[in-house]
């Protein structure tokens, strides 16, 4: 496995992670709020892999 394998199942696991998180804090605002971002935030340190490579 590569390095950017390794890096992109990682962000997966934190995606999966954070689903987790938004479902155990329904009801919760705060929680929620705070787990959305996180989802978001992972989303975000995934695009740089999503683009092609030159």
């Amino acid at each position: 496995m590569n390095i950017k394998v390794i890096n992109i199942v990682g962000w997966v696991l934190f995606l999966i992670s954070s689903i987790g998180f938004i479902m155990s804090s329904l009801g919760n605002f705060w929680a929620m709020f705070g787990s959305v971002f996180f989802l978001i935030g992972c989303l975000v340190f995934l695009l740089p892999f999503m683009k092609k490579e030159d």
